[in-house]
């Protein structure tokens, strides 16, 4: 990355090979509108020395969706859903309801599993 970037409230690192990620990042986009323009998408395919260098494990990264607030503060998996979700009004109702203690562990479950098979199935892993 390079000061271009300097400028946005938050990096999320997506990854660009996966055509879910795509289509996700692409609504997110739409529902966001002006709200998402400090947003700097990052796509992390072939990427691992530039997510080193940031001190990110680039198979930790590939598994789960990370953010990087302004402040460096790096999130990941729910945690960077739920800030993500939170910028979107018709959102921040379902970032509240993932968040719960009780569906919180559940759907981080699901969401690991889900993406493991998805990269077996790729070969990518």
């Amino acid at each position: 990355m390079d000061n271009k970037e300097a400028h946005h409230k938050l990096v999320v690192f997506y990854d660009g090979s996966c055509e879910g990620c795509i289509k996700d990042r692409a609504n997110y986009e739409r529902w966001a509108g002006a709200g998402g323009n400090d947003i700097y998408w990052f796509d992390i395919t072939d990427q691992d020395e530039v997510l080193l260098n940031l001190g990110l494990d680039p198979g930790h990264v590939m598994r789960e969706l990370h953010v990087q607030t302004s402040d460096g503060t790096v999130l990941s998996e729910l945690d960077a859903y739920i800030l993500l979700m939170q910028r979107v009004p018709r959102l921040k109702l379902l970032a509240w309801f993932i968040g719960l203690p009780v569906i919180r562990p559940c759907l981080s479950w699901l969401y690991r599993t889900w993406v493991e098979r998805r990269l077996k199935r790729q070969g990518r892993i």
